[in-house]
């Protein structure tokens, strides 16, 4: 943690460093901890994050007085990716008049650069050349439409960074290209205006990555020893691994096509027309569970195809996640804040909650989330080992702590099924209070069995004490029964406690810190009438009622507090949240078989 001039943060530190011998008499301590983003949170963040940031891959245009020269030949690059590709971003990248102008004032509000994308350009960097000039290299043979796609999520890993790095404004190292021999399988398929200019381009780009001849199927390109392939197919530009420029020319003599496929092109279709770019995401077609990326958006689509729409206006940046399929229906794992249901979750949490999160079918959903919460971890890596703190936290450290108990209840053997799960209903997570000191957040599950509810807590205790906590009875006003957990990672204590809301629900609540569970159990107030709650919704729009809710400025400031502002997994993403004063979501149906989930931040100007 930095020094402060004032030493406002001083006393915080002391408070850190003395947390394990005083943790019963420094109650409002505990809630100081939970400045992390509660697991589903966090995964509903992360998913924007990711999806806002692929969607913005190819989004290269937009300079001032760009436009290309020549006629577009209008080619969709869907069209020559295969049916099979786990994750597809096309994106319009020669917007016209008002999506220009949006786009163009959304990534100056969040990047407070003039030319907001044109550091993507980056990303056509192939080893042994220089990061291209846009203006020179790129503008005269570009097109109206571009895309990215990836025959698998497993090696997604160097598309991330380098885009990250793209974003940030930091230089990449040399031959730092994604796609190759040894990096992602797939490519990057722009549309043109120039062939002439295009192929020129990808030559000069080919010899410098000492590449050579082949063939592939009567179609020529260059491939470079480390798997790097530059070509053109119909008139498009392809530059991608080498199994990803077979897939494009067997997808163009008459494979299968992602934009021919029926789910891609139902949830195009559905798409809303202010979208300058989409991201399509097929990798929880299979249920199967998956680490990191993959993991990631199967925790929010789960078995079901998904379309990511990025709609930018001059105020604010809205994510349309659109769902193919019943969230009822068998085995269509996902994000249970897709139902309406969790918009009533939410408004039972704490009236002031700066932030808020409903959940509907938490014992169903629960073992995927764990899952999920999984999946966070290993996309926090080992930036996240609690480095970026003075006090050795870090974001990952706070997150296995916090979710150890989850992983605990959610886990798959018959006992956690039958003592956990069999009495879940909806639920939610809250925090509340502005300062260190006030905070307390919690999650808040309802229960249908009050009985096994109760059992449940001891359970969980003998778990967790097998887990290696160090488990305690506590005393908790409005608590039946209570426990007090002190968890590897956390300075702090959760308390584990069953008891009776105002209303005579029961309630399973987990808190960081005692003070919490009085203020889930019966909070004075309730979001259903807060004034936050109808801004979101007037925010979201479309009818949609918010099951999310987030003040950022807030959050920034209580993970300022202790440190965390530094941490690697955080410190990057930083610049843009601070360009972002409140996050809403919630769901919306489309039609009989298209779910949305609308997620909104409100920019800064």
């Amino acid at each position: 943690m930095r020094e402060r001039r004032d030493g406002k943060y001083d006393l915080t530190r002391s408070r850190l460093a003395s947390a394990g011998r005083s943790l019963k008499h420094e109650t409002p301590l505990p809630s100081a901890r939970s400045s992390s983003p509660p697991p589903r949170a966090v995964a509903i963040t992360v998913c924007a994050v990711v999806a806002a940031i692929l969607a913005a891959i190819v989004i290269v245009l937009l300079s001032t007085g760009g436009g290309g020269h020549g006629t577009p030949t209008n080619v969709d690059p869907a069209k020559v990716v295969p049916a099979s590709a786990a994750l597809y971003v096309g994106a319009d990248v020669r917007p016209k008049a008002a999506k220009q102008a949006a786009a163009l004032a959304a990534g100056r509000s969040l990047t407070h650069q003039a030319d907001p994308y044109t550091r993507l350009v980056s990303i056509l960097q192939t080893p042994g050349s220089p990061t291209p000039d846009f203006a020179r290299d790129v503008d005269p043979w570009l097109g109206a439409r571009a895309g990215v796609f990836l025959s698998s999520l497993s090696s997604s890993g160097p598309v991330l960074s380098l885009i990250q790095q793209g974003l940030l404004g930091q230089s990449s190292a040399g031959g730092a290209f994604p796609f190759g021999a040894k990096g992602a399988q797939g490519a990057i398929v722009l549309d043109t205006t120039d062939l002439a200019k295009a192929r020129a381009f990808l030559q000069s780009a080919a010899a410098r990555a000492g590449a050579q001849a082949t063939t592939y199927r009567g179609t020529s390109y260059q491939l470079s020893a480390g798997g790097v392939a530059f070509g053109t197919v119909r008139r498009l530009a392809v530059i991608g691994s080498d199994s990803g420029m077979h897939a494009v020319i067997d997808t163009a003599i008459g494979g299968g096509s992602l934009a021919g496929a029926p789910p891609y092109a139902a949830l195009v279709a559905a798409a809303p027309p202010g979208a300058i770019a989409h991201l399509y995401s097929s990798a929880g077609g299979s249920g199967a569970a998956a680490p990191g990326l993959a993991g990631l958006l199967q925790l929010f689509s789960g078995s079901r195809q998904m379309n990511v729409s990025f709609v930018p206006t001059a105020s604010s940046v809205a994510l349309d996640i659109d769902t193919l399929g019943l969230a009822s229906q068998a085995g269509q794992a996902g994000l249970p804040s897709f139902s309406s249901e969790s918009a009533h979750a939410l408004a039972e949490l704490p009236g002031e909650s700066w932030f808020a999160v409903g959940l509907t079918e938490v014992g169903r959903m629960l073992p995927a989330d764990v899952q999920g919460l999984s999946s966070i971890l290993s996309l926090a890596g080992p930036g996240a080992s609690g480095a970026g703190s003075a006090t050795g936290l870090g974001v990952g450290t706070l997150l296995t702590g916090l979710t150890l108990p989850l992983r605990a209840l959610g886990a798959s053997d018959p006992e956690a099924r039958r003592s956990f799960q069999s009495w879940m209903t909806s639920g939610g997570l809250f925090a509340t209070g502005t300062s260190l000191l006030e905070l307390k957040a919690a999650v808040v599950i309802n229960s249908k069995e009050p009985a096994l509810s109760r059992a449940a807590v001891p359970k969980l205790a003998a778990r967790l004490r097998a887990m290696g906590a160090a488990v305690a009875p506590a005393s908790v006003a409005g608590a039946d029964v209570a426990i007090d957990a002190r968890l590897k990672g956390l300075p702090v204590p959760l308390v584990i406690a069953e008891g009776r809301g105002a209303g005579g629900q029961s309630k399973f609540v987990i808190g960081v810190g005692e003070a919490s569970v009085p203020a889930a159990l019966n909070p004075p107030s309730t979001l259903a009438g807060a004034q936050s709650t109808s801004a979101a919704a007037a925010a979201l729009g479309e009818g949609a009622q918010p099951s999310v809710i987030l003040d950022v400025p807030t959050l920034l400031s209580l993970l300022e507090g202790i440190g965390l502002t530094e941490d690697p997994t955080i410190s990057p993403f930083v610049p843009y949240l601070r360009s972002i004063t409140t996050i809403a979501g919630g769901p919306h149906r489309i039609d009989p078989t298209v779910e949305r989930f609308k997620i909104v931040a409100a920019l800064r100007p």
